[in-house]
Formats: C-alpha cells, sequence, structure tokens
C-alpha cells in the first residue's frame, strides 16, 4: 500500500511539478530571451522529453489510483478519492487533447520553420497547461485538506 501511493505520488509530482516549471519559470525566460526561430523549438523539445516522463506518470498514477480503489471494495471510499478521480480524469482528457492534437502542431510548425503556426500551438497549449496545473493544485489540496 505504501510502496502505490510512492507510485502515484511521485507521479504526481513529476506532472503538476513539471507543469509548474515549464508555465512558470521556462517558458516566460524563453519567450522574453529568445526569438520565435529559437524559442519554438527549445519548447518543442523540452515539451517532448516532458510528454513523454508525463505520459508514464499519468499510467502510473491512474494504475496505482485503480489498485487502491480496488483495495477498498466494499467499504466505503472517501469523497476525496472521487473527486482526485474526477479532476483527474478531466486533466487526463485535456493532456491528451494536448498530446494528440496541439502538441504534433507545433513539432510540425517547427519542422517547416513556420513560426507563427508554431506560436498559434503554444497559444493554445500554454492556457491549457495552465488550467491543468490548476486543476492539479486543486487536486492536490483536496487529497491533503479534504478530511
Amino acid at each position: 500500500m505504501r510502496l502505490a501511493l510512492l507510485i502515484h505520488l511521485s507521479g504526481v509530482i513529476v506532472w503538476v511539478g513539471g507543469m509548474f516549471f515549464a508555465h512558470v519559470c521556462l517558458r516566460p525566460v524563453a519567450a522574453e530571451q529568445l526569438p520565435p526561430p529559437q524559442r519554438l523549438p527549445l519548447l518543442s523539445a523540452v515539451l517532448g522529453r516532458f510528454f513523454n516522463a508525463v505520459t508514464i506518470a499519468v499510467i502510473a498514477i491512474f494504475a496505482t489510483g485503480f489498485w487502491r480503489l480496488g483495495e477498498h471494495s466494499g467499504a466505503s471510499i472517501p469523497w476525496r478519492w472521487h473527486a482526485m478521480a474526477g479532476i483527474g480524469t478531466l486533466m487526463l482528457v485535456i493532456y491528451l487533447m494536448i498530446l494528440f492534437n496541439y502538441y504534433p502542431r507545433l513539432k510540425a510548425a517547427v519542422a517547416a520553420q513556420d513560426w507563427p503556426a508554431g506560436g498559434a500551438a503554444m497559444n493554445v497549449i500554454r492556457p491549457l497547461v495552465l488550467v491543468n496545473l490548476i486543476l492539479g493544485t486543486v487536486t492536490v489540496t483536496i487529497a491533503l485538506l479534504g478530511g
């Protein structure tokens, strides 16, 4: 049980912490200091590595979450677990939208050196990451303070 919780929390740290770093630290500095021909390839490459890690983290989060739910079959499941599962599912949908819809547009634009198209893709990715960052923060808050 403790190992499952460790894996679960490690996945959350990678996902939510990575979004915080990318959204609050990396992207604003890159936007301030680098022109699009340098900024967009950097962000595309960083996001590619991040998305690889997040995919593993998401699998770990959901696998351990379902495993922990299975341990409580027949028992009363705390409301905050339902909230975490619901919010986490919404976060997963948003992540999959980014991964399979908008990130490929960014990669294609970078490959074609189409900086306006790359910027347009980032202008969609950025607010979606912010939404997931907020949802992740709410989820962690519910988990820790939910009673």
